[in-house]
């Protein structure tokens, strides 16, 4: 019976969700707006901690993680860091309502290492009980 990639399939559609949220403005709608300090802070760490989350989870479906130790797991945090990199340029760059901002990348940076860190206590421990 072939495995189902599920953890990729939502990791994928997790990273264009964040790719289209940061690219695309949603203030012209009629949505009711709440002022809560830095919550775009918050929302950027839950995205990235979540994409991380989900990009152990998928690489756990096709590798064995403790074969390659952490390594790959550590290009992923790189990848992911990257990406959120990039998106803050683009955000500067290719969009009118948007802007880039330092302390996005640092919120984005730091969800990476809290998903690394939930990922490695949750799914990549040794079980002493199978």
């Amino acid at each position: 019976m072939v495995k189902k990639p599920i953890y990729t399939i939502l990791f994928i559609s997790w990273v264009v969700l964040i790719t289209l949220l940061s690219l695309f403005s949603f203030s012209n709608t009629d949505l009711p707006s709440v002022k809560i300090p830095y919550i775009d802070k918050l929302v950027h760490f839950t995205f990235y901690s979540v994409a991380t989350l989900l990009g152990v989870l998928s690489l756990k479906e096709f590798f064995n993680i403790k074969k390659v130790k952490t390594l790959i797991i550590w290009y992923l945090a790189f990848i992911l860091i990257v990406y959120g990199i990039i998106i803050e340029i683009l955000q500067h760059t290719i969009t009118v309502t948007r802007s880039a901002e330092f302390l996005d990348f640092v919120a984005n940076t730091i969800g990476v290492f809290v998903g690394l860190f939930v990922a490695k206590q949750l799914f990549l421990k040794e079980r002493i009980l199978k």
